[in-house]
């Protein structure tokens, strides 16, 4: 491990886990800034970034009771490496990463959650996946994961009913939604 390697943290707390299998779990958020997509419905400022190596941000998360870590982005692939995950794994954290699957995942992450946007697609392995739902053909994107976990996410809360009414039709998908905004935390 290079002990002086930075990453562009764009912040870390703690909450519940709000979407997908793992909603409702107590978990530390380590969101990295920067994406390699453009997508609409980002809710991710990635104007502010504090760089910070691997010891610094494991205590940092460590300071919260849940040893339960999401890292997420924008595309946290794009930072997350071996040598942050042994750092991490060190100090007994369960490590769930939430990428839009287009880079390969380190062999140390515990959870893959994949959430689709485009082309092309390099990740290795997926736990669940996870579409933001906006009628789009998301059988033949499922059809290129395999995973028996799969979720339909409204599209910023704002096509629930659409949303529902083609998990009805297609009930080999569940619905997620993002229980935290509708309970107004984190």
């Amino acid at each position: 491990m290079v002990p002086d390697k930075q990453y562009a943290v764009n912040e870390i707390f703690y909450s519940l886990q709000g979407e997908g299998w793992h909603t409702g779990t107590p978990a530390v958020f380590l969101r990295f800034s920067g994406c390699n997509r453009k997508c609409p419905f980002c809710d991710t400022d990635f104007s502010h970034a504090t760089m910070m190596d691997a010891r610094e941000i494991a205590c940092a998360c460590a300071a919260f009771p849940a040893r339960h870590l999401v890292v997420t982005g924008g595309e946290p692939l794009l930072q997350l490496d071996s040598a942050l995950l042994r750092v991490l794994k060190a100090s007994g954290f369960f490590v769930q990463v939430e990428t839009n699957g287009s880079l390969p995942v380190p062999p140390e992450v515990d959870w893959v959650t994949c959430s689709p946007k485009e082309p092309p697609y390099a990740v290795d392995r997926v736990d669940e996946l996870k579409i933001v739902f906006q009628n789009q053909d998301v059988e033949s994107v499922a059809g290129l994961f395999e995973t028996p976990r799969r979720f339909l996410q409204p599209c910023s809360g704002s096509n629930v009913e659409e949303t529902i009414a083609y998990i009805l039709e297609h009930p080999h998908w569940r619905l997620s939604l993002q229980t935290h905004r509708f309970i107004g935390i984190r």
